[in-house]
């Protein structure tokens, strides 16, 4: 099938994919006056009297927004907010689909990290929790630490929603081929929020050798041009401070995890990892490597929905453990 004509053609026949549905009927004088005036003024009241009532009395607690700016969405780049908003929601459909959550797409028409910040802040009120979505490195980490103060979640999807699905399949694959998380060797291709995220999650579960890769080579100490995450980075990986690019990293490894751009990997580069090696290549939409090339039966996953073995941080973020706790009734403050 041509995934993308028929994307074309749905989304046009649909108009978008999200609507707003009413948990009220209003048929009559009286379902009027209750779901709006007069009756809603005492909702309203009851709120202002105790602000942790909106969770009980509105749909707010069980409300996520899907925030971006557009600036790093799929494999597309830079795109911008309007063309941003089919992936939004994409989101938003899925939060529904899978955790009973309600979403709403957020594009921001700005990519300055105050202005998304403010943004946020300023529909806290309406939010059980946000999103953020396709937010380009380095600003990314800086806008999810600011909003942490919100009193509501705030989950960077390309860093933790990534984090559950690859620290998932590490651990099912660890046990498919008998290694040890300790005693492995991981090379991450991408060292942007994605990467960054993961190798901290799989540090944090055992992982003692991982080594980054971003687009001018491995991140050693000798490297002064790194960004601050990533400098935060050198002293919990790349314990042997190995140098050269792609090819070096990925020599003796023992897994390799794609988060990074089309075709970078050849199958040199994995016929020269260890023996069983564990291949993740999670580029989107077009992988690291295609697995078209003769290869053996073991570990091998593509970030592809379309892919017969796929990884979507999709069944993170979207899942009930991680959206649908919203819903729950919440403990007096």
């Amino acid at each position: 099938m041509d995934y993308g004509a028929e994307a074309i053609r749905r989304h046009r026949e649909s108009r978008g994919k999200v609507s707003i549905a009413s948990k009220m009927t209003v048929e009559t004088l009286d379902d009027l006056s209750i779901a709006y005036t007069p009756g809603v003024a005492s909702v309203c009241m009851a709120i202002h009297a105790d602000p942790a009532e909106s969770y009980n009395l509105t749909n707010r607690g069980n409300t996520i927004a899907v925030v971006t700016d557009g600036s790093a969405v799929l494999g597309l780049g830079n795109i911008g907010a309007a063309a941003a908003m089919p992936v939004m929601e994409g989101k938003s459909i899925l939060f529904k689909a899978l955790g009973g959550v309600d979403a709403y797409p957020i594009c921001v028409a700005s990519q300055d990290s105050e202005t998304i910040i403010n943004t946020v802040r300023a529909i806290a009120p309406s939010l059980g929790g946000v999103n953020l979505e396709d937010i380009a490195a380095p600003k990314c980490f800086d806008i999810e630490a600011a909003l942490q103060d919100l009193g509501i979640p705030v989950f960077h999807d390309d860093q933790h929603g990534t984090a559950i699905a690859v620290l998932a399949a590490v651990i099912n694959s660890l046990a498919v081929t008998g290694r040890k998380i300790e005693d492995s060797t991981f090379v991450f291709a991408g060292a942007g929020a994605g990467g960054i995220a993961s190798a901290k999650l799989l540090l944090d579960f055992g992982a003692t050798n991982i080594i980054l890769v971003d687009s001018v080579g491995i991140i050693h100490r000798g490297r002064t041009d790194l960004t601050p995450i990533k400098q935060s980075m050198l002293d919990i990986t790349n314990p042997e401070n190995r140098t050269g690019g792609i090819a070096e990293a990925m020599r003796g490894a023992d897994v390799f995890i794609g988060l990074a751009v089309a075709d970078m990997v050849t199958p040199q580069m994995v016929s020269s990892m260890a023996k069983d090696s564990i291949v993740f290549a999670m580029a989107n939409p077009v992988p690291e490597i295609m697995p078209t090339w003769p290869r053996p039966p073991v570990p091998q996953w593509w970030g592809r929905a379309a892919a017969t073995s796929a990884i979507r941080s999709t069944t993170a973020w979207s899942s009930p453990a991680c959206s649908g706790g919203l819903s729950m009734p919440r403990p007096p403050a």
